[in-house]
């Protein structure tokens, strides 16, 4: 298997993708806000014994979840042997130290842990517990041994110490080192924690380039291309001098687009429908809800060549395959029902599930086969370990009040943006004509024109983009543009003229002033920044190609 991480940065954020054998199994974005490693002090806002958990204050907008399983003795450090009653070891205004754990999904809070954990590149730091674990992922007895003892000799006295899959191989000196660094860290949220009234955030996990290196980057990656030369450098540092094959294995490809190269947007909005086709001609069906997600598999197209057995067996084995990478691509979590073709045969259900098995172990995030049920479905669970990558990149839909999803106004914008700079390149008119909803055209022009200005100077093309309130979100339509009539029938408003528009923002430089949009074309009013929500009457006073500046009229005042 030959696996690549690829690393893209955008004006919106930077973007990582995972690669196997050219296909994508993971995506991250670090455009979201992430929570997950984040440590904060925080203060009890109510205990709930009948639940046993807790609600902790941390600064967010919601309370989050701390259940008594997870909250460690303050005398020992130690977790309690025997899970003790919530209202006997927290109490009501009470300041604790936590860490969040899973991120806020579905309406619910984030969950945090009083059992805090810093990872380093080879090791993890606990500083609440005494003990030394290795990786599961590191087979080899007599290296696991080895790097056991290691372990035993450098961690710090009273703390406990997880020692990575990285570390395989790696010298007494580079663990002490990495583990002296976590415990430096850990000193520094102590001291930051005993000055620092609650709520209060008190360290944040590194960046998502750092993050994945950190994590994914071992010998099993054949190597990481990147297209931005800041993020490069960052990677270099982040590689110890003594991991210089690693360090070999990086490649900056200045300003290329390398996710176009591998496909990966066409590859992640194949990730959000709801079917997937196999390469022998059947096809999943995922189901995605909040309790539990349900897989169907079927046959399709395929009709096979021989009997009917071996053709079930081979959809299923192909299945089998794709389920586990959708798992990771979807970043599904919790309870997974899959319908595999009904199998008549003993050994082929078990060869299925071994292959199912074999495909998970690639996957980082904990997941447990529970088995076959009775009626035949296989169940298993994985780990909520982020968002799922459907409520990264859709949003509820408008047109149906919820009952199905849209992508977002951002989305829509980034591949609208991406098609005009594709068709400028091959386009002989001097300009393109684009129409879409409003929301979406205010993106594209972007604030005071920045957005439209920026594509005009890389293209050296006149582009046109015309709002429209009664397009749907999604659709946009590009057309080449030969005449200049058709700029100026794109301006909706004239020196002089007198509307009443809705003051939708205040000016980002200029709070005073105010914003508001007609068909997607801003107006800058004067004065008006503090009039946001407001229906007001204006009179436009100048007016460029892509905003328009305009002032209140005497009545508004």
């Amino acid at each position: 298997m030959e696996k690549e991480i690829l690393i893209q940065a955008y004006e919106e954020g930077t973007r990582v993708a995972v690669v196997e054998d050219g296909r994508l199994v993971e995506v991250y974005f670090e455009k979201f806000q992430r929570l997950v490693g984040n440590i904060f002090k925080g203060r009890v806002a109510n205990v709930l014994p009948g639940m046993q958990a807790a609600f902790v204050d941390i600064g967010i907008e919601r309370n989050v979840f701390l259940y008594a399983g997870d909250v460690v003795s303050p005398k020992s450090g130690e977790k309690y042997d025997k899970e003790p009653a919530i209202d006997q070891v927290l109490k009501p205004g009470q300041e604790i130290v936590v860490q969040v754990t899973k991120e806020p999904l579905e309406g619910k809070g984030a969950r945090v842990t009083t059992q805090i954990t810093l990872p380093g590149r080879y090791a993890v730091l606990m500083p609440a517990v005494d003990y030394v674990g290795i990786s599961r992922r590191i087979v080899d007895e007599e290296e696991r041994e080895r790097l056991r003892n290691l372990a035993l000799e450098v961690k710090p006295e009273g703390k406990g110490i997880i020692v990575r899959t990285a570390a395989e191989g790696v010298s007494k000196r580079d663990l002490k080192e990495d583990i002296s660094a976590l415990e430096r860290i850990w000193n520094e949220i102590m001291a930051a924690g005993s000055s620092t009234p609650a709520p209060a955030l008190l360290h944040r996990e590194i960046d998502l380039t750092e993050r994945i290196i950190r994590d994914l980057f071992n010998e099993d990656v054949y190597r990481v291309q990147v297209n931005d030369g800041r993020l490069y450098d960052s990677i270099m540092r982040t590689l110890a001098d003594s991991e210089i094959g690693l360090r070999n294995r990086v490649f900056l490809h200045e300003g290329e687009d390398i996710f176009s190269k591998y496909q990966v947007i066409g590859q992640v909005m194949q990730a959000l429908k709801h079917k997937v086709w196999l390469n022998c001609g059947g096809f999943l069906v995922i189901e995605q809800m909040e309790a539990l997600t349900a897989i169907d598999v079927n046959t399709g197209k395929y009709v096979g060549s021989e009997n009917l057995e071996d053709t079930v067996l081979t959809a299923n084995i192909e299945a089998a395959v794709e389920i586990a990478r959708q798992l990771r691509l979807r970043n599904v979590g919790g309870i997974v029902i899959i319908d595999f073709i009904d199998m008549a045969v003993e050994e082929h259900r078990q060869k299925v599930l071994e292959v199912l098995e074999q495909e998970l172990r690639k996957d980082k995030t904990r997941t447990r086969i529970m088995g076959i049920t009775k009626l035949g479905l296989v169940e298993l669970t994985r780990k909520k370990a982020r968002q799922p990558l459907e409520g990264v990149l859709l949003q509820k839909c408008p047109y149906c009040n919820g009952d199905g999803k849209v992508m977002s106004e951002e989305t829509v914008s980034l591949h609208a943006r991406r098609e005009i700079m594709l068709r400028c390149e091959r386009l002989s008119a001097p300009g393109l004509l684009v129409r879409a909803h409003t929301s979406v055209a205010a993106l594209l022009i972007g604030s005071e024109g920045k957005q439209l200005k920026e594509m005009e100077k890389k293209t050296g093309k006149r582009i046109v983009i015309q709002g429209d309130d009664d397009l749907h979100v999604e659709n946009v339509f590009i057309e080449e543009m030969w005449s200049e009539d058709i700029l100026e029938d794109s301006i909706p408003v004239r020196p002089g003229e007198r509307i009443e528009i809705l003051i939708e923002e205040p000016h980002t430089v200029d709070p005073r002033r105010g914003i508001a949009r007609i068909q997607g074309f801003i107006l800058d009013v004067a004065e008006a920044g503090s009039m946001v929500g407001r229906r007001v009457p204006v009179e436009i006073s100048e007016v460029y190609r892509s905003f328009a500046k305009a002032h209140l009229l005497e009545e508004t005042y």
